[in-house]
């Protein structure tokens, strides 16, 4: 074996070490959420929708527990405001745009969104807030080439991850 190629090998160990130390926390911290929220209400039908049922429970606990920690965070947070800052417009006031928003999820969504399609943050939160439109429904008035779902799912992600992070 050539010195390069030994020297490739041992540079592949190393990286493989620095990845797995550096994605730990991560892994052991979705672990501990999934421990935190256990529902052991017991369901009493047969064995098919027992079986349905036992199989969604880690599913509906990880749901719970994010939905959990949410909610936990409100708009007005300085950390979300503070991750939320790069994604909307340079020079945005952060305690003006969330303003009127009660969920931190929605607030963290429209930003993303904005961000994602190009439509402007304040005409999204206008026919949101304002008009009572629903998200997909503003995005299709505002931009009606964009794939509504998509770009939901997408903003969703981002959003949740956003305040996964900060709460």
């Amino acid at each position: 074996m050539t010195f390069a190629k030994a020297s490739l090998v041992a540079m592949g160990f190393v990286g493989s070490m620095a990845l797995g130390v550096w994605m730990a926390p991560y892994v052991t911290d979705r672990e501990a959420a999934r421990a935190d929220v256990v529902d052991t209400t017991a369901v009493v039908a047969e064995p098919s929708v027992a079986e349905e049922v036992k199989a969604a429970e880690p599913v509906l606990a990880v749901e719970r527990a994010t939905v959990k920690r949410i909610a936990a965070v409100p708009p007005t947070a300085p950390d979300l405001q503070e991750r939320l800052k790069p994604v909307l417009a340079s020079g945005t006031d952060l305690d003006k745009a969330a303003a009127g928003f009660t969920d931190s999820e929605e607030f963290a969504v429209m930003a993303h969104l904005s961000r994602n399609t190009g439509v402007p943050f304040v005409l999204l939160k206008h026919r949101v807030l304002t008009e009572g439109a629903s998200l997909g429904d503003a995005l299709k008035k505002s931009d009606p080439d964009a794939d509504v779902e998509l770009e939901l799912n997408r903003a969703r992600a981002a959003a949740r991850a956003d305040i996964w992070a900060v709460g």
